[in-house]
């Protein structure tokens, strides 16, 4: 028993995780999660997630995809209007 559980603690340290090791300890934490009274729950759920450090490549693609989505939204708005007359 004692193995498994250092093989779980190695698993979460491990850059080439595989999916299957770490769904035991997954349904654990949802089962810890279940048992929560709900204001623990809330106070649990609520904490913010600290900011990702990304890379400059990364920053950059996003805005990018942000600057898509806004453009192809107005061309979505533009047709839909246009439509309408």
């Amino acid at each position: 028993m004692n193995t498994e559980a250092s093989v779980m603690n190695d698993a979460h340290h491990d850059p080439g995780i595989r999916e299957r090791d770490l769904q035991p300890q997954e349904r654990f934490e949802d089962e810890l999660i279940m048992h929560l009274e709900r204001d623990q729950f809330v106070a649990e759920t609520s904490r913010p997630v600290p900011r990702a450090a990304l890379s400059a490549r990364a920053t950059a693609g996003l805005w990018a995809l942000r600057v898509f989505v806004v453009l192809v939204s107005l061309m979505v708005i533009y047709t839909f209007i246009d439509q309408l007359r």
